[in-house]
């Protein structure tokens, strides 16, 4: 799906700042895949936002042929579909190891 063309803000109740991050994990049913978000946040609001979308997806329960990958920090960009998003490795090893 392509970035709307109207600003995203964080998540985060009473946060005021743009979203630059999604927190999102791959999700197929083996014949289609898709981002599935588990939220949009500000660089403030990130540590808070990337435990939060892993512990949510502790939660799915899935059918089978379904998958679910660990959920997993992307970089937002206006006009870019989720699949064109970059995923940002290095920022999810730094939260996940504390």
């Amino acid at each position: 799906m392509p970035m709307p063309s109207y600003p995203i803000y964080c998540h985060t109740p009473g946060c005021k700042h743009l979203a630059a991050y999604k927190i999102a994990a791959l999700w197929s049913d083996g014949r289609q895949s898709e981002l599935k978000t588990y939220g949009l946040c500000c660089e403030d609001c990130l540590p808070k936002w990337f435990e939060r979308g892993r512990e949510k997806q502790k939660e799915c329960r899935l059918t089978a042929g379904e998958t679910l990958e660990t959920p997993g920090i992307w970089a937002m960009r206006h006009g870019e579909r989720d699949k064109r998003l970059e995923r940002l490795a290095d920022l999810e090893q730094k939260f996940a190891n504390g």
